[in-house]
């Protein structure tokens, strides 16, 4: 006749088995919520030396504050999981081949449109620096219509200006458009 620790090779006291009763405790995860707790805590001590003006009730410190406290709450909270075996799952849909090497000739891509960017748009202005972006950011990964990223990045990028200046009120620089735009 057979015993359950005979059928249940996952039960305690089967030799070489994990006891189930005991959580698993990621230690990253541990790491990760100490950090949390740590740049919580500091956030709301450097909140303590911002300077108040006269007359302000709210003061510049509420934010920090509340963004310390949060944050020293969810690495506790993270904490608490953690030590209860709660285990993040790892991505199951993801289709990447981490043996396959880095792609560097796109980054390269990537960083110099980045730096086109960088360096023209104070004199072409935001409109056409953005529009720049985003073709060569869509040619480098791979994007073959031109025309399309031409207008798209158009687009975008005089939306985005409009957007900033007129409804945010952020001055973006118009550059050779100033006067147009």
């Amino acid at each position: 006749m057979s015993t359950p620790l005979d059928t249940h090779p996952g039960t305690p006291g089967t030799p070489g088995d994990h006891d189930p009763a005991l959580p698993d405790r990621d230690l990253p995860q541990l790491g990760l919520a100490g950090a949390l707790v740590v740049i919580g805590a500091y956030t709301f001590y450097d909140a303590t030396t911002l300077q108040i003006g006269f007359g302000d009730p709210v003061g510049p410190r509420v934010f920090p504050y509340v963004i310390g406290a949060v944050t020293v709450v969810l690495g506790v909270l993270l904490a608490i999981a953690t030590m209860r075996g709660d285990v993040a799952e790892g991505e199951g849909g993801e289709d990447v081949d981490l043996r396959q090497p880095a792609d560097w000739l796109t980054v390269l891509k990537l960083v110099g449109v980045l730096m086109v960017t960088v360096l023209t748009v104070s004199f072409l202005g935001w409109a056409i620096s953005g529009a720049i972006l985003f073709v060569g950011a869509a040619w480098s990964l791979g994007s073959r219509t031109l025309v399309r990223d031409v207008i798209v990045g158009l687009v975008l990028s005089v939306g985005s200006w409009y957007a900033f200046h007129e409804g945010l009120g952020v001055i973006l620089p118009a550059g050779i458009l100033d006067g147009v735009l």
